[in-house]
């Protein structure tokens, strides 16, 4: 796309969002409006957690080696990289008359619904296609497919759901801050239920229609998550985008900004150059925003290894078993789910506390306290399972770990929540702050930001599985790495993301 086109498109949404402002000069979006908007996250976060705490155990009672399983989730990695900017780029000229989010919003939580359906009754398929035995290659097939898909709508809808809140706050930075800290609080809530219902072990009794001769007690119970799952994804994504009044493109350029339209129609190719827009904005960005980009890819490279193999490495390296061994994996899965619930509460509490917290100290400062704390917990974990595998209670049959061994992994698992809670939020609210001068869509700076995150993820994706076989098996060499980046990422952003200014980039010609 000629430069020309691509700066008419920054010149449309310029005047787009003047356009939205305008008409709320001196007014603020209620905060009641906001949580209403910010609901969905609850709904998007309840499969996410589901997804985090049983589908990797999953996956290996399906046949695929612990070393591979961190490879299916490469997915989501992928898709993300191209999913969430390209959606957010569509979003942002969107011209249809339910507003320029809310059909992506809808498509994605359809999707997202479709795919747990795949997912929950992989196994069914994996059988009705001629699987038996341990291994069962069609029955992953099926997963993986339902997987792909899962990961590409979760991206469709969280992308414009962060620039809808973007567009509906504007330049007001403290709203954006109090839009981003309902989103994870949301989000907070959404992992309370899903890893409260993925830690409990009686849905096949509830749903008894579950249990089929291809899929067992804990299967039936992954399969009931995700019918409630569906359930909530469809209560609250209709929540959000009924409260959600954005005008379209099309509706304000017929109004004030007869440029805009023009532009729209100039650049009939520009879905098609989304990725030389994308990465073409990068020259202008300022040092700032660069050092965003850099402690958030930091934060996901030691978050993503504890995201892949939390309930694993409580049932491998707490519990002492692995998904051939009986309950005692089982047990410890569960418990990881239990764990991961504890650690939403604290999610969500720190999330109502966000805003009056980097106001006080500052966002940047924050954080970075955050990423070192969050080395310390991870550094917590490796201390713990080397205690753990020493006392000498692995491979014996149904018994359980010491008290003290679970309780230091539950307060571990717990205190995690105070920094997810900021990984959730700040990184959003300070993106779109500083690139919101430049003339960028915001459907468009959320997938900008969205690349730190996937990048990361495809590396370990790629590598943790190999890592942890190189040196003997088990989670904690994943763990160490992440709890290194972490450390590096808080210095970084401690050091260099000011805590109570802000920058001015260089506006966009």
């Amino acid at each position: 796309m000629p430069i020309s086109e691509v700066e008419t498109h920054r010149a449309a949404n310029r005047s787009h969002r003047a356009a939205r402002q305008q008409p709320a000069a001196g007014k603020r979006v209620p905060l009641r409006l906001l949580l209403q908007v910010t609901s969905i996250a609850g709904g998007i976060q309840f499969g996410w957690a589901l997804q985090l705490s049983l589908l990797t155990p999953y996956v290996q009672e399906l046949g695929i080696p612990h070393a591979w399983s961190s490879v299916i989730w490469l997915c989501g990695p992928l898709s993300g990289l191209i999913v969430q900017p390209l959606v957010g780029h569509l979003s942002d000229r969107c011209t249809s008359r339910f507003g320029r989010r809310r059909p992506f919003i809808v498509a994605g939580s359809l999707l997202i619904s479709f795919s747990v359906l795949i997912i929950g009754h992989s196994a069914d398929i994996g059988w009705l296609l001629g699987d038996r035995g341990d291994f069962r290659p069609r029955a992953i097939g099926a997963f993986v497919f339902g997987f792909w898909i899962l990961d590409v709508a979760n991206n469709m809808t969280q992308g414009p759901c962060r620039a809808l809140l973007a567009d509906m706050t504007g330049k007001d930075h403290r709203r954006t801050r109090v839009a981003n800290a309902y989103f994870s609080l949301f989000m907070a809530v959404g992992n309370i239920l899903g890893f409260a219902t993925g830690s409990f072990s009686g849905w096949y009794k509830i749903f008894p229609f579950t249990v089929t001769a291809a899929c067992n007690v804990d299967c039936a119970n992954l399969k009931s998550a995700f019918y409630l799952d569906i359930i909530c994804i469809v209560i609250t994504a209709y929540i959000s985008i009924s409260s959600a009044k954005e005008p379209s493109i099309g509706l304000l350029s017929q109004r004030s900004i007869p440029a805009a339209e023009e532009a729209v129609e100039v650049s009939s190719h520009a879905e098609e150059a989304f990725l030389w827009e994308l990465f073409g904005t990068f020259r202008y960005f300022p040092s700032s925003v660069w050092t965003i980009l850099l402690v958030t890819a930091l934060n996901w490279i030691g978050w993503f290894p504890f995201l892949l193999f939390d309930t694993d490495w409580m049932g491998r390296e707490i519990f002492g078993g692995d998904p051939d061994s009986g309950p005692s994996y089982s047990a410890g899965v569960r418990m990881g789910a239990f764990a991961l619930m504890l650690n939403s509460v604290l999610l969500g509490i720190t999330s109502v506390l966000m805003e009056k917290i980097c106001r006080k100290w500052g966002a940047g400062f924050i954080w970075g306290l955050s990423n070192i704390f969050m080395a310390l917990c991870f550094l917590a974990m490796l201390i713990i399972a080397y205690v753990a595998y020493h006392i000498g209670y692995y491979g014996d049959g149904d018994a359980q770990p010491p008290v003290g061994i679970l309780v230091a992994a539950l307060i571990v698992f717990a205190l995690l929540g105070i920094p997810l809670a900021i990984t959730y939020s700040v990184p959003y609210a300070l993106v779109s702050s500083r690139i919101e001068p430049l003339g960028l869509g915001q459907g468009l700076s959320m997938g900008v930001l969205n690349l730190a995150i996937v990048v990361p993820q495809v590396l370990v994706s790629l590598g943790s599985g190999p890592w942890d076989q190189l040196f003997g098996g088990g989670n904690s060499p994943a763990i160490a790495v992440g709890a290194l980046a972490a450390l590096i990422g808080g210095l970084i952003a401690i050091l260099g993301i000011p805590r109570f200014t802000h920058q001015k980039p260089r506006v966009l010609p």
